[in-house]
C-alpha cells in the first residue's frame, strides 16, 4: 500500500526521551497505519478501522498490554 499521503500523528502517550514513540495515520481510506517514529522508513502495521477501535479499546480497558 502506498503510504506517501499518510499524515502521521505522534501519540500523546509517547515519551519525549526517544522511547515508546508511536505514530498513527488515520487519513487513509479504509486503513489505519501505525509506525515507530524512531524508524519512520521501517515496517508499518496496517489495521482496518474496526481492528483499530478494538486495539485502542483493549489498551484503554487494560485488557491488552502492547508491551508484553
Amino acid at each position: 500500500m502506498d503510504l506517501s499521503a499518510a499524515v502521521w500523528r505522534k501519540s500523546s502517550r509517547s515519551s519525549g526521551n526517544g522511547g515508546q514513540c508511536v505514530e498513527v495515520a488515520v487519513n487513509l481510506p479504509g486503513v489505519v497505519a501505525v509506525r515507530d517514529s524512531k524508524v519512520p522508513d521501517g515496517p508499518k502495521l496496517l489495521l482496518g478501522p474496526s481492528e483499530w477501535r478494538s486495539f485502542v479499546g483493549g489498551i484503554k480497558a487494560g485488557t491488552l498490554n502492547p508491551l508484553s
